[in-house]
């Protein structure tokens, strides 16, 4: 899959939630590998802040983001539509320290970007793919986020209150497609005796009847519901039982626990790269989300690749003597077994490395290891796999080193060990030349890695 960015700019207006600002956002394409950046166009030089979660400097009531002095809060709804939509790029460029609230969902944003299009990229999608269960949890709340390996993507959200009228909720979101019709229209919501204490913390400011569901579930006397109305500059009510006070209803029975999945989708969006993995989140709130994207941000900054996924159970994409067909090489130089993933920009392949080997004889014979020159080989091999795979009559043409750059060799490779070769174009073939850049893995670790030029070259 590739990278994706908006097809055309939009604008959105509306009144922030915490300061009542009204605020202006507008959404750009970006080049690939962007990401997503906020840009501050009401302050000089117009400052910008990337959505990451090493970034995240506030989780009360929202997720702030913040770089120095210059901060953006309230940017999860904004975040989740992007990211639900598969965009992985584009700059937001606002006149104030926080995103409007619109109508307390995403819905509007989903609108908007349904409106002008996606444009797709030439760059590859760098999927951060989950290999084993990690987990983070806050022994204070109860709160816990868990993730799974799983081949796509999905999220379920379960809430828990000590409240008559928001008891336990549950929520999930088996594909991203689904995201605009079972999710997007979730609202915010407070409950009516939190308002004092958010006001008093200078919170809510812009919240209204129109942009949050509010709970009433505890009785509070006349004078101090009064007493809130006019601080929010409501007319004043008359609440004679618990409920939902808002003049809309709910969109659903459990519109809050949607709101909540939201709210972690939106979070997940700033660890950098789109997740294959089952994310499970109990009582999740900004504080715990944020929490677990670090978690995944601190491994995705350190690891510069993942290994490719590999399944000894499954067929392989191209078999030894496919490669055969397509290769010259022969025993004892034939250094790659099969393939197990292959398009036209990137080709895993997979060498069983066995103490049986020819080289192993004289390299050493104390201390067998493979030789760091061969480890190169079996990657040029996979490129040639790559290249040679969608000609017409493979068998024809022979690719060639011209130049070997940025070798490194890492750790040693052994008998018994499994060799993944991921090897990808890193620019289109042009006049018969194929740049790559290639990885060695054993493992979850690199062992090797080079920066490779070969001409393709038909054979006479």
């Amino acid at each position: 899959m590739n990278q994706q960015t908006l097809n055309a700019p939009f604008t959105v207006e509306g009144k922030g939630l915490h300061s009542g600002l009204e605020i202006k956002a507008t959404f750009l394409p970006a080049p690939e590998n962007t990401g997503y950046i906020f840009r501050r166009i009401d302050l000089e030089g117009n400052p910008e802040i990337k959505a990451l979660a090493e970034n995240v400097v506030d989780t009360t009531r929202g997720t702030v983001i913040g770089n120095g002095d210059v901060k953006v809060s309230t940017i999860e709804h904004s975040m989740a539509a992007l990211y639900a939509a598969g965009i992985d790029n584009c700059i937001i460029e606002l006149n104030a320290p926080e995103m409007p609230i619109l109508d307390g969902s995403a819905i509007i944003y989903v609108e908007n970007i349904r409106k002008v299009g996606i444009k797709e990229q030439e760059a590859d999608k760098d999927f951060y793919i989950i290999k084993q269960k990690q987990s983070v949890k806050d022994e204070e709340t109860g709160s816990v986020i868990t993730v799974y390996p799983d081949d796509n993507f999905s999220v379920q959200a379960m809430v828990e209150y000590n409240s008559p009228i928001l008891p336990n909720q549950f929520a999930t979101l088996d594909e991203l497609s689904d995201f605009p019709t079972e999710i997007a229209s979730a609202r915010t919501f407070v409950f009516v005796r939190e308002i004092e204490a958010l006001l008093d913390y200078g919170l809510i400011k812009g919240g209204d009847l129109d942009n949050a569901i509010v709970i009433y579930d505890k009785e509070v006397d006349q004078e101090r519901i009064d007493h809130i109305c006019d601080i929010v500059g409501v007319p004043h009510m008359q609440l004679d039982k618990l409920g939902y006070i808002n003049p809309k209803p709910l969109k659903w029975d459990n519109e809050p626990a949607r709101h909540k999945l939201m709210d972690v989708l939106g979070d997940l969006a700033l660890i950098g790269r789109p997740l294959k993995g089952r994310v499970v989140a109990v009582r999740p709130g900004h504080t715990i989300n944020s929490k677990f994207t670090r978690m995944l941000r601190k491994e995705v900054r350190h690891m510069e690749i993942q290994s490719p996924v590999y399944d000894p159970n499954l067929a392989p994409v191209i078999d030894v003597n496919g490669i055969r067909s397509m290769l010259p090489h022969r025993y004892p130089f034939l250094l790659i077994d099969k393939v197990i993933e292959i398009d036209r920009k990137h080709c895993v392949a997979v060498k069983n490395v066995t103490v049986n080997e020819p080289f192993f004889v004289g390299h050493f014979p104390q201390e067998p290891v493979m030789p760091g020159v061969l480890q190169v080989e079996a990657m040029a091999q996979a490129a040639g796999v790559l290249v040679l795979n969608f000609l017409e009559e493979p068998e024809r043409y022979s690719t060639y080193f011209l130049k070997i750059d940025n070798v490194k060799f890492r750790q040693k490779v052994v008998p018994g060990n499994t060799l993944l070769l991921n090897v990808a174009l890193t620019t289109p073939i042009r006049r018969g030349c194929a740049i790559v850049k290639g990885y060695a893995f054993v493992g979850e670790k690199i062992v090797c890695e080079a920066e490779f030029m070969a001409q393709i070259i038909k054979n006479k």
